[in-house]
């Protein structure tokens, strides 16, 4: 009797200690994977800023070359750019400025593609 228990629990601890350490190796490796990971992560959010600057300036760029023309209130119109397409959104006060706009916007260095959104809008009290 004394013998089954010694050998039971001699295997119990056998066991428990194969156990502690093929889950120590496990949560090493993980370690490194989720390092490595980081480390991934870290680099695309640096890609991810570069390209929020780069789309910034890009927008910059485009009002820039809408506010040179002064018939046009560069304040009712908004501007978004991903990846270098544009899009403009807003209103006018005279339909030729809409086919206008996107022309300032495509001769912008850097605009891949422009999409427009842009609504003639009729001064108040006018029919």
């Amino acid at each position: 009797m004394k013998t089954s228990r010694a050998l039971k629990i001699a295997v119990g601890l056998l066991v428990g200690s194969t156990s502690i350490h093929v889950w120590a190796q496990a949560s090493e490796s993980e370690a490194r994977t989720v390092s490595k990971g980081t480390a991934t992560e870290a680099s695309g959010s640096v890609t991810q800023t570069s390209s929020r600057k780069d789309n910034f300036a890009l927008r910059r760029k485009v009002y820039a070359a809408i506010a040179q023309h002064e018939e046009i209130d560069a304040g009712a119109i908004s501007v978004v750019v991903k990846r270098g397409a544009v899009t403009l959104d807003g209103t006018v006060v005279d339909a030729s400025h809409i086919g206008e706009m996107t022309e300032i916007a495509r001769g912008v260095p850097g605009v891949r593609s422009v999409t427009n959104r842009l609504t003639v809008k009729t001064p108040f009290g006018s029919q």
